[in-house]
């Protein structure tokens, strides 16, 4: 079994020897190594395929060391680039000029090996701490945008209904003895209601919360049927309330996943739909393999099928309401980037649909939507089926 390569190394000097020499040592220390032998050429190697780290000369014939440090400084693409001159000045102006340009290292001809590898090793170990925490620190932010934006829409999604819940019961105190039975039940109704929309805002939080904390999850073959009567169990009295008419298919077709998950996506979706839908709703679940079975004769399925047709091996799923369809813009705003909930958002729409996109892609699937104001819409999301299924 070969070692893993240890770091590709660009190694630039006009002297033969210098450049054999540097090239096999470090070769044989397991680097990928690329020998060049004048600034131009070192340039173009740079930005062609940028080295993990540049061993440069000084003195060379048509650019120097200096300025071919200081034109990959000015690169973009080549800036964070360590490099370490390697020369035979040894003037301390030399040294100075060369970390005034931009390198990161000195090393004085005649060099030691040993010398030249413990420099090297150190500053590609430094450049690889730098960048861990150049992630860590964008991570970092992406969170703390994230919390921003769950503190704005938890405040707001929970305003509304914790609202209802304080004015009906302030007004059943006030005046349950001037109530007659049904205004009663009416106003208990309502407060029961309200209590509902907060306990579902707390549970979809738990539910960000245990994805947010699972790496990785056990994928296996899911029981799609069952997976949806869960689902639908779940959401009987919204359905029975909204008098919604819902089909689904007879077989469903076997894919990956994590069940508790897929069930998650199903109810938001489906809920969705009794709420959004028509008067009365009428609600189609499907599922097809992306290979074509998808009837293309109708135009927003085969809109569906077509924007994920380039992804082999995956099942689409999908919850198609009778509502008034959504513009382009207000499907735009519907999978929300969590760290912008609190800046755009469709009405009804904001946490729900972020957590669906949040899991379907810890599955390794996606997410959208298809929506024409004249058909509906058509909510789906893809999983990986079962290979050789």
């Amino acid at each position: 079994m070969n070692d893993p390569i240890k770091g590709n190394i660009l190694v630039v000097d006009d002297t033969p020897a210098n450049l054999r020499l540097l090239s096999n040592m470090l070769s044989e220390q397991r680097y990928k190594v690329r020998s060049v032998i004048n600034g131009k050429m070192a340039l173009m190697a740079a930005r062609a395929a940028p080295p993990d780290l540049i061993l440069l000369d000084i003195n060379m014939p048509d650019l120097s060391g200096y300025e071919v440090c200081e034109a990959l400084k000015a690169d973009e693409s080549t800036a964070d680039i360590p490099i370490i001159f390697i020369s035979a000045l040894d003037e301390t102006r030399d040294k100075v000029k060369a970390f005034t340009v931009g390198g990161v290292d000195y090393v004085t001809k005649p060099f030691q090996f040993e010398e030249v590898l413990a420099r090297v090793e150190t500053h590609l170990a430094l450049c690889r701490l730098q960048k861990a925490l150049e992630q860590e620190i964008v991570a970092r932010d992406r969170l703390i945008a994230e919390l921003d934006a769950y503190a704005h829409t938890v405040a707001h999604d929970l305003k509304n209904p914790l609202t209802v819940l304080l004015g009906f019961s302030s007004l059943l105190e006030r005046r349950y003895d001037k109530m007659n039975g049904d205004e009663v039940c009416e106003k208990l109704g309502l407060i029961a209601q309200g209590a509902r929309k907060m306990t579902n805002i707390v549970d979809e939080l738990l539910l960000l919360a245990s994805v947010r904390q699972m790496d990785e999850v056990q994928m296996g073959p899911l029981d799609m049927a069952a997976i949806v009567a869960e689902a639908r169990a779940r959401l009987k009295d919204l359905c029975a309330r909204a008098q919604a008419c819902i089909s689904e298919p007879e077989q469903w077709p076997v894919a990956l996943g994590y069940a508790p998950w897929v069930e998650e996506i199903w109810a938001n979706y489906i809920s969705n739909a009794f709420k959004y839908g028509g008067d009365p709703p009428r609600v189609e679940l499907g599922a097809a393999l992306v290979d074509g079975d998808t009837p293309s004769a109708d135009p927003l399925m085969h809109a569906v099928t077509s924007k994920i047709q380039d992804q082999p091996a995956q099942i689409v799923f999908w919850v198609r309401d009778n509502g008034p369809g959504l513009s382009p813009e207000e499907q735009a705003r519907l999978f929300t980037p969590f760290e912008r909930l609190g800046q755009a958002r469709a009405q009804g729409h904001g946490l729900g649909l972020s957590i669906v996109q949040r899991i379907a892609a810890k599955l390794g699937g996606e997410v959208g939507v298809e929506s024409s104001p004249s058909a509906g819409s058509v909510f789906y999301f893809t999983l990986p089926a079962i290979e050789g299924d």
